[in-house]
């Protein structure tokens, strides 16, 4: 395979050597293909609160197919985990911030575009970041961890914030063109003309398309594709105009856990999905293809900006996003939802439908009629896989007479949320002598409709394959979830000499509701109302370089839908989510060094707990909800960071990054819960690591740069009960590239590179969400070439 790539990626770059020698261009032309040589990683801006950002050179060292996740894992405090090597599973991928995380199961850290909201991070109806830019398209991502910026615009920062910036346009007028082949199948293709300064001078912008694949490194049987169309412009009068466009297209056949430590250790290369159709519907119920994530996700975005008498500075902003999925599996049964009467045919499997209903049975076999079958009396299972095998007789085909048919769904759940939204800023700026004043408030707010459904359609014939019948013999329900949300917030910051202070307010009101368009369950809602959440800091800068900082803030995460997914479910127990959090650090920066040192402390209350219904014995297939929801009392997180970054010499950028995390569980208040959830007050939270620290180092000489980046990641606790540990793992990529001016002036547009992720294959578990895990990704080659013209 790896031959194959290395030949393919001689042949990219020949054929893009070759365009440039049509159409050269100059060295400047070529823009900021990867001239990152005196990128400094910012250690944070002059905040009451922790912040850093990524820069481009960070953004150079990871493969142009990557997830934009993927470039915030080497900064302290952060980790990202997907399952795919490039980012291709939205239901794998895990995202932490000092203790707080989002993924499967909850969603605790805030995720913005441009500053906007992205609508949620969660897999049913949520859309993260890698929905909306395209990796050539990012600019920076600035984390604000803890006490982050009072005008975050999110539902879900109870620990930091991560915004990601897209690129503005160019000054320049230029077409770049990018491609990579990689392993497992691996291509992207990527083209983006900015227009340069028109109109005058006071308006660019930029169009791009992307087109991505790759299958999965298990057992290359994945069809995972992304296409992606995005557009900006800025418009420089005196009220300055921004507009951004992204529509995403992408389909993701997922990952699945490993559900015990001994699964891991027999084979730490597979996570038991199947490439291959057995025919055997129990058996098929693991095949890859039919476990499915498709997303198209459409934002758009135009903000306004002016200054009024160089004193009142005024944000507005209107965005709109649309958001059309589905998620797949394929139950190894049909649900009897007709009654058709003993004896007669099934007609689940020749037409039928119904409506909503609860399901009368199962049906695993029929014969040539379509009448449904019983296994042999005292017949016992044999089949060993997956999820351990079974010794139920009702899926073993040898428990029934010759010439019985299996029987098989395809299932679909169906995602749809539009939202429409707008945010206003407005910050007044006076001096009192030799007092510095800015006064600061903004409002947000966001009208959100999502509509949730899924149907079930019957395999054609499971002896062939997956295939199903277009109109489904049962829709299993059918609801909407109207939504608003309002946030308001006002902050006062005064600078006296080297002193800085702020002190703010904000607060969220947020209403959901339920409605059952089938009409079998009460249609209800839920009102989250924040207190007014308090927040502080303040900064210092005795000396030229030198800032100390100081900060406390009160956070809070609105109940979301996906807790009136359970028709049944007793809610009115359930609290938001809210956290409290302290820090208080140092920041130095000179000519060639920058370093932070950062303490941080977090009291998160009233954490809402789901717990998946897939287990070690498979999914539970016909549960709405997918699992349960409950109050799990809360997390105390104590740590600190540490970050230097240093230039020691021309071309060489040194980066270190250490994190210390003390999170542990604080029970539920009741021993009986506790213990019924496997909770000990005072464990060690799930899926997150003691100690976190990078490495890298960066070098360029003339045309030639080299990089190399190590991080280590702690033990982890997969389970609440601490009885199974992800053991440390230390990740080691490189990236190798040069410029065509090396080679050839015809070639001085053109830039190539070679990046090698987990370059010494460390076999190590990933993303951990709901007790289980999933197995990380093996060494992975790009090769990338891009010309610009």
């Amino acid at each position: 395979m790896r031959f194959q790539v290395i030949r393919n990626s001689c042949i990219l770059g020949t054929c893009l050597a070759a365009i440039a020698l049509a159409s050269p261009a100059t060295a400047d032309e070529a823009g900021d293909v990867a001239d990152a040589a005196d990128a400094i990683i910012v250690t944070g801006t002059r905040t009451t609160y922790n912040n850093a950002a990524v820069t481009p050179e960070m953004i150079a060292e990871q493969p142009p197919i990557a997830s934009v996740l993927d470039f915030v894992d080497i900064l302290p405090g952060v980790q990202v985990q997907e399952g795919d090597a490039f980012g291709f599973d939205d239901w794998s991928t895990a995202v932490s911030i000092r203790g707080f995380q989002t993924n499967l199961d909850q969603q605790q850290v805030g995720i913005t575009i441009d500053g906007l909201p992205n609508g949620g991070s969660n897999y049913g109806g949520g859309s993260k970041a890698n929905r909306f830019i395209d990796s050539m398209n990012l600019r920076t991502v600035e984390v604000s961890q803890g006490t982050a910026d009072i005008g975050s615009l999110s539902n879900e920062a109870l620990g930091g914030t991560l915004n990601f910036v897209t690129s503005d346009p160019l000054d320049e007028r230029r077409l770049r063109l990018s491609a990579s082949l990689g392993d497992y199948q691996a291509s992207r293709y990527y083209g983006r003309f900015d227009t340069g300064a028109v109109l005058g001078g006071v308006a660019r912008a930029w169009i791009s398309y992307s087109h991505q694949e790759a299958t999965d490194w298990v057992g290359a049987s994945a069809q995972n594709h992304r296409d992606n169309f995005a557009g900006k412009f800025i418009i420089d009068t005196p009220v300055k105009l921004t507009g951004y466009a992204s529509y995403d297209d992408a389909h993701e056949d997922n990952y699945d856990q490993v559900y015990s430590a001994a699964q891991f250790a027999a084979d730490p290369h597979t996570d038991g999905l199947t490439a291959g159709w057995t025919g055997v519907p129990y058996q098929d119920q693991a095949y890859r293809r039919a476990w499915s994530t498709l997303r198209k996700n459409f934002l758009g975005y135009l903000k306004a900006d002016t200054t009024i008498a160089d004193a009142i500075d005024l944000h507005a902003s209107v965005y709109y996003h649309d958001m059309a999925g589905r998620g797949d599996w394929v139950p190894q049964y049909v649900v009897d939802v007709i009654s058709d009467g003993t004896g007669n045919p099934q007609s689940e499997l020749s037409g039928g439908h119904a409506d909503g209903g609860s399901p009368l049975g199962r049906i695993y076999f029929v014969d040539a009629d379509g009448v449904a079958l019983s296994p042999a009396a005292g017949c016992t299972g044999t089949l060993t896989f997956p999820y351990g095998g079974t010794t139920d007789p009702h899926y073993d085909p040898r428990c029934y007479p010759a010439g019985a048919i299996g029987a098989q769904s395809y299932r679909h759940t169906h995602y749809r949320k539009d939202r429409l939204g707008g945010a206003f800023d407005a910050a007044w700026r006076a001096d009192f002598g030799a007092v510095k004043n800015t006064l600061r408030g903004g409002l947000w707010y966001e009208d959100t409709h999502r509509q949730e459904w899924r149907d079930w359609h019957n395999v054609i014939d499971t002896t062939v394959g997956p295939e199903y019948e277009s109109t489904p013999y049962w829709t299993q329900y059918s609801r909407k979830y109207p939504q608003d949300t309002f946030k308001w917030y006002v902050q006062d910051t005064v600078e006296f000499g080297p002193v800085t202070a702020n002190v703010g307010a904000k607060q969220f009101i947020n209403h959901i509701k339920r409605i059952d368009l089938f009409g079998e369950t009460d249609n209800t809602r839920l009102k989250s109302t924040s207190k007014v959440l308090l927040s502080g800091g303040i900064q210092v800068e005795p000396i030229d370089g030198l800032n100390l900082f100081g900060g406390y803030a009160e956070n809070f995460k609105a109940l979301s839908d996906a807790v009136l997914e359970f028709s049944n479910a007793d809610l009115s127990q359930l609290k938001p989510e809210t956290s409290e959090n302290w820090e208080a650090g140092v920041r130095y920066a000179n000519g060639w060094f920058r370093g932070s040192a950062t303490w941080f402390k977090a009291k998160f209350s009233n954490q809402v707990i789901f717990v998946s219904s897939s287990t070690g014995a498979g999914p539970d297939y016909i549960g709405e909800g997918d699992g349960t929801f409950f109050n799990a009392g809360g997390i105390d997180s104590e740590g600190f960071e540490l970050l230097a970054n240093v230039k020691p010499m021309t071309g060489l950028n040194l980066y270190g990054a250490f994190t210390y995390t003390d999170a542990t569980y604080r029970g539920t208040g009741s021993a009986v819960l506790d213990e019924e959830q496997g909770i000990t007050p005072g464990n060690g939270v799930t899926g997150i690591p003691k100690t976190m620290w990078v490495l890298s180092a960066n070098y360029q000489y003339g045309p030639v740069r080299v990089g190399v980046t190590g991080k280590y990641t702690g033990d982890r606790f997969v389970n609440a009960g601490n009885s199974w540990v992800a053991e440390n793992y230390f990740l080691t990529d490189l990236n190798v590239g040069v410029k065509g001016e090396a080679l050839s002036d015809w070639l001085k547009t053109v830039d190539f590179s070679l990046t090698v992720n987990n370059l010494t294959d460390e076999s190590y578990l990933g993303g951990i969400s709901g007790g289980y895990a999933w197995i990380g990704a093996p060494r992975t080659m790009i090769f990338t070439a891009t010309a610009d013209f």
